[in-house]
C-alpha cells in the first residue's frame, strides 16, 4: 500500500459520520427525595449532558419544567413529547437532540395498549399508562434518515407480562417499516436484558451493549436508587437495526461527592455511520 493511500484511508476513517445516543432515566422531580430532589441535582445533571454531547437523547420520567429546564441550560438542544396522559402533567418521554446535528422530520406519540392512537389509554393490568414518542430524523446536512422510538415500560414485578405484550407491539410497529430505515430504541424498560421483553425485540434489535467495539468497564447495572452501587440487572438499552458499526457503549456514572444527576445511570452509544 502506497503512502499516499495509506493517508487517505486514515483520513476517512477519521472524517466518518458518527452519531451518539442516549438514554436517560432522568427521574421525576419526586418533592420527597430528599437531598435528591431535582433542585439539588439539575444543574449536574445538565452538565452530565454537557459534557457527553449526545446528539440524542431519549429520557424517562421526565416532567415538562424539567425538559424546558434542560434546554435553557443547553440551547443547543430542542425537545419534544407529550406526556403519558397526552398533555404536559405527567412523565414524558422527552426527546433531546442537537439543533445543529440532526433535522426533525416527523415526529409523535403512541400509547403502548391496544388504543395505541388514544392518549392515555392503558392496559394488560398496568398501573398506570405507558407510551413511545417518536421521531423521523435526518443527519445534517442530507445524511442519513432514521426512525427512533424512546419508551418506559411498567415498573412491577407483576408487570412482566404486560412488558413482554408492550415489546411486541413495538416490535410490530417496527416491523411496518421498510427493513432499510434504520431504527433506533432507547428506553427503561426495567428489565434485565435476557428472556421476555428483551427477547422479543431482540428478534429482530441489535443491543449496542453487545454489538459496542468499545465498553465500559464494570458493571452492567444502571439503577442505583442515587447511591452510585447499581445492581446487576441492566435494565436501560439501546437497541437498533441498522448498517451502523456501534464505536462503544458506556454506562455513565458521573458524580459530584454524593450527588448524582438521577437514580439511574445514563446510557451512551456512539454510531459509526457508512
Amino acid at each position: 500500500m502506497t503512502r499516499f493511500l495509506f493517508l487517505l484511508i486514515l483520513s476517512a476513517g477519521l472524517h466518518a459520520e458518527t452519531l451518539r445516543v442516549m438514554t436517560f432515566n432522568v427521574r421525576y422531580p419526586n418533592p420527597g427525595d430528599g437531598p435528591d430532589v431535582w433542585t439539588a441535582r439539575r444543574d449536574l445533571l445538565a452538565s452530565t449532558v454537557r459534557r457527553h454531547a449526545p446528539d440524542l437523547m431519549g429520557t424517562q420520567e421526565l416532567f415538562y419544567e424539567q425538559g424546558q429546564f434542560i434546554v435553557e441550560k443547553l440551547p443547543d438542544y430542542a425537545w419534544f413529547g407529550l406526556s403519558r396522559r397526552g398533555n404536559q402533567q405527567d412523565e414524558h418521554m422527552g426527546v433531546f437532540y442537537r439543533k445543529d446535528k440532526l433535522t426533525l422530520i416527523d415526529s409523535g406519540n403512541f400509547w403502548l395498549s391496544p388504543t395505541a392512537e388514544r392518549a392515555g389509554s392503558s392496559a394488560w393490568g398496568m398501573s398506570l399508562p405507558r407510551m413511545v414518542t417518536w421521531g423521523v430524523f435526518e443527519v445534517k446536512p442530507g445524511g442519513a434518515k432514521f426512525l427512533y422510538y424512546n419508551t418506559h415500560f411498567p415498573h412491577r414485578a407483576e408487570d412482566e407480562a404486560a412488558r413482554r405484550l408492550c415489546a411486541k407491539l413495538i416490535a410490530d410497529r417496527l416491523s411496518l417499516y421498510d427493513e432499510k430505515m434504520p431504527v433506533v430504541l432507547t428506553g427503561d424498560f426495567n428489565a434485565g436484558a435476557q428472556g421476555g421483553a428483551y427477547e422479543t425485540l431482540t428478534a429482530t434489535l441489535k443491543d449496542t451493549w453487545k454489538d459496542a467495539a468499545k465498553r465500559s468497564e464494570g458493571g452492567e447495572g444502571t439503577f442505583h436508587g442515587f447511591k452510585g452501587k447499581a445492581g446487576r440487572a441492566r435494565i436501560d438499552w439501546i437497541l437498533y437495526r441498522a448498517p451502523w458499526r456501534v464505536l462503544s457503549t458506556e454506562i455513565l456514572t458521573d458524580h459530584e461527592g454524593d450527588r448524582y444527576p438521577s437514580d439511574h445511570f445514563p446510557v451512551l452509544s456512539v454510531f459509526e455511520l457508512p
